[in-house]
């Protein structure tokens, strides 16, 4: 595998890929070789019925979702043609349908609540950047301190999703919250490269699944709907800036999807009496 790895690695790099992805893609193809291993079956003979068989393995066995299996097929087509020269057939080797799921939207209060409820300071200012400024949680766990800047409250984000960089717009509320937690945590001589949350190691910043934990632990504290998420902040800082008539162009540009057609998908999970639409059942007796 240390050759294979070495070659991944190349790719990457000449590629300038983000950690992250490679992270990714390094630990699907591992689990995939170690798959084929399982059989007694070189790895240079590596056939698409193999990788056939290992995509229902993941789907009846490992019962995963279609979403998640299409990204194994990412990472597996990429090994496949990258590192073994070998010709993908996309019609023997298809991507599964997804099925859309609406992510749960939840109100402003729910929200509100969510922050009034964390006790910790400096889970309070990451989840009121979260909501505030529409971050993934990635994004805010590698915020510096020099990213924030109150005088154009403006949040730069760097080394986003898809290698991208962008600005967002920093909330008065969380700027507080981000003041009073600085003045807790953080001695008074710092440096702007210093990691804005930093984590528990010296010089890395905070664990994301701790960020995640963080949210799970406050949702199931209050009872909410199990299918809030740290990432439901981003989802309903989108919905509810939709909501305050906010034009999509500039929500697409503080979310840095690539495409306005993921940011139009919020439309859908809007609440229609803020949008102004009434039903027509509703508006019936007006002209009477």
């Amino acid at each position: 595998m240390k050759s294979y790895t070495q070659e991944m690695d190349l790719y990457f790099e000449l590629k300038n890929t983000p950690e992250s992805s490679r992270e990714s893609y390094r630990r699907r193809v591992q689990a995939f070789l170690e798959y084929i291993q399982t059989k007694g079956q070189d790895i240079e003979d590596i056939s698409e019925k193999d990788i056939q068989e290992y995509i229902l393995f993941l789907k009846r066995d490992k019962a995963l979702s279609a979403g998640t299996i299409n990204n194994y097929i990412s990472s597996i087509r990429f090994f496949y043609t990258h590192v073994l020269n070998k010709e993908w057939n996309k019609k023997k080797i298809p991507r599964m349908k997804r099925v859309q799921k609406l992510p749960v939207i939840p109100p402003r209060e729910t929200l509100l609540a969510i922050l009034d409820a964390t006790p910790n300071l400096k889970h309070k200012a990451i989840l009121a950047m979260m909501y505030g400024s529409g971050l993934r949680v990635s994004e805010v766990a590698r915020l510096r301190i020099c990213d924030i800047c109150s005088k154009t409250m403006r949040v730069r984000v760097e080394n986003a999703k898809h290698n991208t960089n962008r600005y967002t717009i920093l909330s008065q509320t969380a700027l507080q919250t981000l003041r009073n937690y600085f003045r807790a945590y953080f001695p008074p001589i710092y440096k702007p490269e210093d990691w804005l949350f930093p984590g528990r190691k010296p010089g890395e910043h905070i664990n994301v699944k701790s960020i995640k934990n963080t949210l799970i632990k406050l949702r199931n504290k209050l009872g909410l709907d199990p299918g809030i998420s740290a990432h439901t902040l981003r989802h309903c800082f989108a919905t509810h800036s939709l909501e305050d008539g906010v034009e999509l162009a500039f929500i697409q540009q503080m979310l840095g999807h690539k495409r306005l057609s993921t940011t139009t998908t919020y439309l859908h999970m809007t609440s229609k009496n803020l949008m102004g639409i009434k039903s027509p059942l509703d508006r019936g007796g007006e002209s009477k």
